[in-house]
């Protein structure tokens, strides 16, 4: 006896789309049915720890089978079955939650083309994803809770049928009748349907998708082996073919294994295998949650980035399961950009299959979960820091460039939980230093943090403003990345200690109260000389002044406290049409034999003092790394000098 009946409205809708849109994964469905076949098996066990009726077993196991001839796949399971109530209710109507937001996303999707509908196993359909890649799908399922056994049939059009099946085992059993394969006009293949009657597809994909659900996913596997003579020996170059029972799946994730379980060489080992890497990771970092939201972790840091990391092309994000189940490769909500490079898995029990795109990056679980693997990982690295800094030097050459930008980027937002991670080249460590060593090293009397930008400690040792901090032994930080200005300016300071810029002009905690009167006096004494050269320079400084800073060197070129002479340097090489110019200010050495010659010669021919300042300004330009304002003008002037001062 059977019984036809109608799919509900909506069902139909959903069915409609499903079978007659254009889909960008039609693998999905595996998934799908494995993880439908994975619950029952949970469901069954869950109710026989209560139920004294159904009896205790330890056999579970869902078997995959195919028949090349029929064009079929089926999947079994020796889970919790149907009624006959319960087939009519989970196989006839889609009565979950979200099931018309789905079908007005597909409909949305093929007025636009279909071509970016997202993974449809994201979407959580279930069952019915079945019928993206079969013309007709049979389920034979039988219930510990019902006599008999039932069959339901299903082309996926208007209506079902539910009889009785000859199925004795308590299961379902889903058997799909493949669609034929479809071919463009130029006689390619559009839709490849045949690929699913291929075992090592299916062995892929319950690798892919399935690989860590808890139950063995069986399938029979053909090779080819030697074929063997009365006395057991190979005969040559004749073979058969054996088909051997084999478990696709690892059941067990090396993340939910406790630490003591897993070595070192089993983890480089999977990270190898699972992200396609050559070397291994240089870090990885393994932890559980437990509470509000549960979920296991396992994090990689490669040994050397990918090439293309700061490109926009590059791809970020974390693997995603739900109870060993995967969702998607790269989940860019579980890892914050600064941390890119972070490879990993996240599986979370929190998060059930019916999850889209959308959804995800609303989700507010997502969002602690991201917190929470961020500050995971900054304190695993501060602990690298602490206990083998070697290591994380290691890190730094490679990632410190990431920090960085974490720290610069949203106007510090992070800047207190990154900033102790930074670590600098200094003129008087003899090894990379954090801003809280660079403060425990002061000397007495020392306030603020200072810093110059720079290649390596003899550019910056060669740098006229470095006189004043030379003197006083003061030790200074080289910056070497474009961001590091502008990354201090963000930081401000670090505890009470400001950042000052050794190129820059607010210096006077360095000058004595001593040395601020003589140069009062030196300035009023020689008003009438700095006048000129201001004059002389108009166009091209602020303002011409006495130096504090200068005690060997005889002239410099210092910016104002805004924009830096760096991030002037920064911001002309971009492809902007957006440039900035830093103030600049030429400053003299007083004490200097050569401001003691400029004098003499505003005195003697003050109408020469022009190309003298101007000589002055391009080659404080140049010891700056900038152009001189005109490279022929320049030239000529020097030869003019020097001609003058040879026939002298």
């Amino acid at each position: 006896m059977s019984e036809i009946k109608e799919f509900k409205t909506e069902s139909k809708r959903l069915l409609d789309l499903m079978i007659h849109s254009i889909y960008t994964n039609q693998e999905i469905f595996l998934r799908e049915l494995l993880s439908n076949a994975s619950d029952a098996i949970d469901k069954y066990h869950y109710l026989s720890l209560t139920d004294e009726k159904l009896p205790k077993r330890n056999d579970y196991e869902i078997h995959i089978s195919i028949d090349k001839k029929e064009r079929t796949l089926t999947i079994s399971d020796n889970g919790i079955g149907m009624t006959y109530e319960e087939i009519d209710d989970n196989l006839g109507t889609i009565a979950k939650s979200g099931t018309l937001a789905f079908a007005k996303k597909l409909e949305e999707a093929q007025k636009e083309g279909g071509e970016n509908i997202e993974t449809i196993g994201q979407f959580g359909v279930g069952f019915y994803s079945a019928f993206i890649v079969a013309k007709k799908v049979v389920v034979d399922t039988k219930s510990p809770y019902s006599e008999k056994a039932y069959r339901f049939t299903s082309t996926g059009e208007d209506t079902y049928e539910i009889e009785e099946s000859q199925k004795v085992t308590t299961g379902t059993e889903i058997t799909l009748y493949l669609k034929e394969d479809t071919k463009d006009e130029e006689d390619k293949v559009v839709n490849d349907y045949e690929q699913f009657l291929d075992e090592y597809t299916i062995q892929y994909l319950v690798k892919k998708y399935s690989d860590y659900i808890r139950y063995p996913i069986t399938m029979y596997l053909t090779k080819e082996e030697p074929k063997l003579d009365e006395q057991g020996k190979e005969i040559e170059n004749e073979y058969e073919e054996v088909r051997t029972l084999t478990t696709l799946n690892s059941m067990i994730p090396i993340w939910k294994k406790s630490k003591n379980e897993v070595t070192d060489e089993a983890l480089n080992d999977f990270y190898m295998q699972k992200f396609y890497d050559f070397e291994k990771p240089m870090l990885h970092l393994m932890f559980n949650v437990e509470g509000n939201i549960n979920y296991s972790t396992l994090l990689f840091i490669p040994n050397v980035p990918p090439r293309n990391l700061h490109s926009i092309d590059y791809e970020k994000g974390l693997q995603l399961y739900s109870k060993g189940v995967f969702i998607m490769d790269k989940c860019k909500e579980l890892i914050p950009d600064y941390l890119r490079f972070v490879k990993g898995i996240v599986d979370s029990n929190d998060l059930s299959l019916n999850i889209s795109r959308e959804m995800l990056q609303q989700n507010r679980v997502l969002q602690l979960m991201q917190k929470n693997i961020e500050k995971k990982i900054l304190n695993y690295l501060a602990t690298i820091q602490k206990d083998n800094f070697d290591k994380y030097l290691e890190f730094y050459k490679n990632y410190g460039i990431n920090l960085k930008f974490g720290a610069y980027e949203n106007y510090g937002s992070k800047k207190e939980m990154l900033q102790d991670l930074l670590i600098y080249e200094s003129l008087n460590a003899n090894k990379m230093i954090s801003f809280k060593e660079y403060v425990e090293q002061m000397k007495e009397g020392q306030k603020d943090i200072y810093y110059a930008s720079g290649k390596n400690k003899e550019e910056v040792l060669a740098m006229p403003q470095m006189d004043i901090v030379k003197k006083y032994g003061y030790d200074v930080l080289i910056l070497k990345d474009d961001v590091d200005e502008f990354l201090l300016k963000i930081l401000n300071k670090y505890n009470d200690h400001e950042f000052k810029s050794i190129n820059q002009t607010s210096l006077d905690d360095l000058t004595t109260e001593e040395e601020k009167e003589k140069l009062e006096t030196q300035e009023k004494d020689h008003k009438e000389l700095l006048d000129a050269l201001k004059d002389a320079l108009k166009d091209n400084v602020k303002d011409v002044v006495l130096s504090k800073r200068l005690v060997d060197s005889p002239v410099c070129l210092v910016s104002g406290d805004g924009v830096s002479f760096e991030m002037e340097k920064v911001i002309d090489a971009m492809p902007t049409n957006d440039k900035i110019k830093a103030e600049r200010i030429l400053e003299i050495n007083p004490n200097h034999e050569l401001f003691q010659s400029l004098d003499q010669v505003f005195k003697e021919t003050p109408e020469e003092i022009k190309d003298y300042a101007n000589l002055l300004y391009n080659q404080a330009l140049l010891m700056e790394g900038f152009k001189p304002t005109n490279s022929v003008e320049f030239s000529n002037l020097m030869c003019k000098l020097m001609i003058k001062s040879i026939k002298k």
